[in-house]
């Protein structure tokens, strides 16, 4: 036989390489063993638990909705609202928002907007009254505002008035003074438009009584009316 094959039936007989023959045992290696903190784990288990919660209220919360009654067409201030102006809608509803619930829609049904009423707005209790805005023994009477007589205040229905008489110019004699208080007639805010277009000419609709419509008509008439705010409050 020759010294190869010597070699290769040596190295077959003990299954080790002829150069690691001679080495010793090899050590295995060292695993350290962690420490473990039992209060980290506790942490650690209550902040998930406390983020599923949270995660698992958050879908509730939104998964929550509630049947209200929407307005489906424009309605004006005063007019009575009928089945064919509302609808109803399902919605994830802030408890903050006092809408009128679907099942509640009899009941403003026949009741007049407080208030002028947008198509795809929710429906409130203090947008609709059961009184009539112009009462019995009350007249109604358009005044046009200019733009510098239109208050900053925005005029709202139910908004306290007082119509001044302001006698037009050349209608007193000069020199003269008077201690006389001008004509005053209480009014409310009935309704109020928006700005024309060009001109800026605000609409409102007063209520006053029926005695003193026809003198409010005629000082509308010959521009000698001023539209002053009572206070809200009355004070």
């Amino acid at each position: 036989m020759s010294k190869t094959k010597e070699r290769t039936h040596s190295v077959a007989a003990n299954g080790v390489p002829p150069q690691q023959q001679g080495a010793g045992p090899v050590a295995p290696p060292r695993v350290s063993a962690r420490r473990r903190r039992p209060g980290v784990i506790a942490l650690s288990l209550a902040l998930i638990a406390a983020g599923g919660a949270g995660v698992a209220v958050l879908l509730l919360q939104v998964g929550h909705r509630t049947q209200v009654v929407t307005v489906v067409r424009d309605v004006q201030v005063g007019q009575v609202l009928t089945e064919q102006d509302l609808g109803k809608a399902s919605i994830s509803l802030d408890p903050a928002v006092k809408a009128v619930q679907a099942n509640e829609l009899d009941s403003v049904v026949g009741k007049r907007a407080a208030v002028e009423l947008k198509p795809g707005s929710l429906l409130t209790r203090s947008q609709v009254t059961k009184d009539s805005l112009v009462k019995a023994g009350e007249q109604l009477v358009p005044i046009g505002l200019k733009p510098e007589q239109v208050p900053a205040t925005a005029l709202v229905p139910g908004q306290k008035v007082e119509l001044v008489h302001v006698p037009a110019q050349g209608a007193t004699d000069t020199g003269k003074t008077s201690d006389t208080p001008p004509q005053t007639i209480a009014g409310r805010v009935v309704k109020a438009s928006s700005a024309a277009p060009g001109t800026g000419v605000v609409v409102v609709d007063v209520a006053t009584s029926a005695n003193d419509g026809p003198t409010v008509a005629s000082w509308v008439s010959s521009s000698t009316l001023r539209l002053v705010l009572d206070a809200q409050d009355g004070n």
